[in-house]
C-alpha cells in the first residue's frame, strides 16, 4: 500500500470563534481522484484550503475567487503557475519579453482550454467562463502532481465542463475537487466525500453512493 499523501485525524478548524470543520477523519493517497460534495456552507472550501496548506509544494490550487491579475494578459496569468520554478530576474524578463518556449507551451494550453485567440488579451476583458479557464490552465501549467480545485468548473457550459474535467483528471495523478454538480462526482471520480455542517457524512467509492444519499445530503437544513 502506498504511503498516505495527507492524513487528518480528529481534525477541527476554527476561525473567528466559529467551528468550520469538526472531527475530520480523512486519508488521501497518491493517485486518488476525490470529489467533495455538499450544500453551500458545508465546509468544502475550508477543507480544500486546509489540505492545500499541507501539500502546497506538490499541489496546484484553483480557488473559487480565481486569483487572476486582471490587468495582465492571459499569457502572463497562465505563466504565473510556474513563478516558483524560476528566479525573480527570469520572471521579470518574461513579463516584458516572453520566452519563446513558454509562448509555445501556453499557446497550446490556450487551444486545449478553448482560449486560442485570447492569449494576449487582458483578463479584465474576458468573460467569467473564460477567466475560469485561464485559472484552470494556470494550474495545469504549474505541472504539479496534485490538482486541488474549489468548484473550478462552475461557470462553464455542460459540454465544455465535462471535456475539461476529463482533461484535468488525465493530467494530474491526484485530484481533489469540490463540485456543485454531484452527478459529475459520481460519474468521473473514484471516490466521493459528502460534507454537511463541517462534518463528513460519507466517504465512499462513487459506485457505492445511492441517489437517496445525495438527496439526503442536500435536503438537510444547515443550522
Amino acid at each position: 500500500m502506498s504511503e498516505a499523501l495527507i492524513q487528518l485525524s480528529e481534525f477541527s478548524y476554527r476561525t473567528n470563534n466559529q467551528t468550520l470543520l469538526r472531527e475530520i477523519e480523512l486519508t488521501i493517497s497518491p493517485e486518488d481522484k476525490v470529489a467533495l460534495v455538499g450544500p453551500s456552507g458545508a465546509g468544502k472550501s475550508t477543507l480544500l484550503h486546509c489540505l492545500y496548506e499541507r501539500i502546497h509544494v506538490h499541489a496546484a490550487l484553483c480557488p473559487q475567487q480565481l486569483g487572476l491579475v486582471e490587468s495582465l494578459s492571459t499569457y502572463h496569468n497562465i505563466y504565473m503557475g510556474r513563478l516558483d520554478h524560476h528566479n525573480a530576474l527570469y520572471n521579470l524578463w518574461n513579463l516584458v519579453h516572453p520566452w519563446r518556449h513558454h509562448k509555445t507551451a501556453i499557446a497550446q494550453l490556450c487551444r486545449e482550454f478553448s482560449l486560442p485567440d485570447r492569449i494576449w488579451q487582458p483578463v479584465s476583458q474576458l468573460s467569467g467562463g473564460e477567466q475560469q479557464r485561464v485559472a484552470l490552465a494556470r494550474a495545469c501549467y504549474a505541472s504539479k502532481p496534485v490538482f486541488i480545485g474549489d468548484e473550478p468548473l462552475s461557470s462553464l457550459d455542460p459540454e465544455l465542463r465535462e471535456r475539461l474535467l476529463a482533461q484535468l483528471l488525465a493530467r494530474h495523478p491526484t485530484v481533489i475537487m469540490s463540485l456543485h454538480a454531484p452527478e459529475l462526482a459520481t460519474r468521473y471520480f473514484q471516490r466521493v466525500i459528502g460534507l454537511r455542517a463541517g462534518c463528513i457524512v460519507f466517504d465512499k467509492a462513487a459506485t457505492d453512493i445511492s441517489p437517496a444519499e445525495l438527496d439526503d445530503l442536500y435536503s438537510a437544513e444547515i443550522s
